[in-house]
């Protein structure tokens, strides 16, 4: 309109026109844009502060934040403003946080077998080696690919007496732990004796 309003006579005739083609456009709404653009609002200019601080808190935590992690560090750092506002905010500035990978699932109940009963009930205090050891395992993410780790603790020492790494999570892979510690305990001059050692794990199948 800004272009045209000499050639036309004003804006009520341009109106009145784009009117007549399916568009109704008031001239008091060309007006209250214009006031718009000359004296943006509080809500405006509070806005545009805010953009810049969120943009710099993005940017300094490795553009990994999303908005709730935004949202807390602008309180932290004295900002007061709403959850709503950073996620409108951050939508609007077209940034995003990093999104998780699937969840990665180790343990997998076994139904197929009576499981054994739990004979330490919580207890994990044992008063020498080769007493009780707690076997578990978990995922590590790397570049290429996920790798499970088992591993066996000897709750007397709190040493890891055996592990195992696969990139499955099979029942070989969770045994192949337990033989290590076995073995690492024969040499270390500690055998494991017959009926003095109880071995507990989750519910897992593996």
């Amino acid at each position: 309109m800004d272009e045209h309003r000499d050639r036309f006579g004003g804006v009520e005739p341009i109106c009145r026109t784009l009117t007549g083609h399916d568009c109704k456009i008031a001239p008091s709404t060309y007006y209250a844009y214009k006031k718009r653009l000359e004296t943006p609002s509080a809500r405006s200019v509070r806005d545009e502060k805010l953009k810049v601080r969120i943009q710099e808190v993005y940017t300094s935590n490795y553009r990994v934040y999303g908005a709730r992690k935004v949202w807390r560090e602008l309180n932290r750092q004295g900002h007061a403003v709403a959850r709503c506002t950073v996620e409108r905010l951050m939508r609007e500035l077209g940034i995003t946080g990093a999104v998780r990978g699937k969840k990665v699932i180790t343990t997998l109940p076994g139904g197929q077998v009576e499981r054994a009963p739990d004979r330490l009930e919580r207890d994990f205090v044992a008063k020498a080696p080769n007493r009780c050891w707690v076997a578990d395992f978990t995922h590590v993410k790397t570049w290429a690919g996920v790798v499970y780790v088992a591993f066996v603790v000897d709750t007397f020492s709190r040493r890891i007496v055996g592990w195992s790494a696969a990139t499955v999570k099979a029942t070989v892979f969770v045994l192949d732990a337990v033989e290590m510690a076995i073995w690492q305990r024969d040499r270390d001059q500690h055998p494991v004796q017959p009926g003095e050692l109880i071995h507990h794990s989750d519910a897992g199948s593996q």
